[in-house]
């Protein structure tokens, strides 16, 4: 957990009385899903389209607004990842130790990105190895919708997004498992709701973003792990990326971000970047979004259909 949610970059959140603040400023993003919100909140664009707070500000609150107002205003329907990886692109250790790759600034990022979204997206493979919470605690805000992507019925019903009862638990599970009518039973009467997809391909990564927006979770937060980021992106179901690059070493373990590449470089992917600094560690925030970005997905196939990696 991040030590300090009053802090940005480092810096202490403490003004004089009159002065917004990162607190107050982040109580107000909050509420902001429109440019109506937006203004009613004290934000406004300057001369570079930027939005910035009529209010006397701190440097700290003028910064989350940077930060987080395109994310604010980025529609009912969208879908962003954030992975945190060393300088040489891996997640966690060889034996799945990832506490932790980045410091204490991504990981407040991390909770803010939950409190902004309907839901927050995981693996299996997560589920088993980290036993997440998936809750918002390093900073205020709503608790998203958990979502297990389980496709084989593989994660315990012991792990605590099916447990604590601190925030509503979606528990997808495929069809074809055995254990996936077992879930339903596991956490009959608890609160998770189970949702049982007909088969593998229903859990390509557009088809399963239509299905949670059909479910009122619009948007999405994609958190992990790697092979899961990694077909979100692969398969075009991305607008935006986050990626937080620590300045460590690991030399051998779990990669974030792996997927078919091109054969030349003039094809690899580079889309439109922002850079920002959190603490020791730098922030990528990567723009993704198609033309067709939020039209409705009805009898769409996006991806190839195959499902069988998902959920790591």
């Amino acid at each position: 957990m991040s030590r300090g949610g009053s802090r940005v970059n480092g810096l202490p959140a403490e003004r004089p009385a009159g002065v917004l603040d990162a607190t107050g400023a982040w109580e107000r993003l909050l509420r902001i899903r429109t440019e109506a919100d937006a203004a009613a909140a004290g934000l406004r664009r300057d001369a570079h389209g930027r939005h910035r707070w009529t209010d006397d500000a701190s440097a700290e609150a003028h910064l989350l607004a940077e930060r987080y107002v395109p994310l604010c205003l980025s529609g009912p329907r969208f879908t962003f990842a954030q992975l945190g990886q060393s300088l040489d692109g891996f997640i966690a250790t060889r034996k799945g130790d990832a506490d932790y790759v980045t410091g204490p600034e991504d990981r407040e990022h991390l909770h803010r990105l939950r409190a902004l979204s309907d839901a927050v997206v995981v693996g299996a493979g997560t589920a088993v190895a980290d036993d997440p919470r998936l809750t918002v605690r390093a900073c205020p805000g709503p608790h998203p919708v958990r979502v297990v992507l389980d496709p084989h019925g593989r994660v315990p019903a012991t792990r605590q997004v099916f447990t604590d009862g601190a925030a509503p638990t979606l528990w997808v599970v495929g069809a074809g498992s055995e254990d996936g009518r077992a879930a339903a039973d596991a956490t009959a009467g608890t609160g998770v709701d189970v949702l049982v997809l007909p088969d593998t391909a229903a859990f390509a990564p557009r088809r399963l973003v239509h299905e949670l927006a059909r479910r009122g979770l619009g948007r999405v937060l994609v958190e992990g792990g790697g092979v899961t980021v990694s077909r979100f992106l692969h398969e075009g179901a991305l607008d935006r990326l986050y990626v937080t690059v620590a300045p460590v070493l690991i030399g051998d373990g779990v990669p974030g971000l792996a997927f078919p590449g091109p054969d030349v470089m003039r094809d690899a992917l580079r889309p439109p970047v922002r850079r920002a600094f959190l603490g020791e560690d730098t922030l990528f925030e990567l723009d993704l979004r198609a033309p067709q970005s939020g039209e409705p997905l009805d009898g769409e196939h996006g991806g190839t259909g195959e499902g069988g990696g998902e959920g790591e």
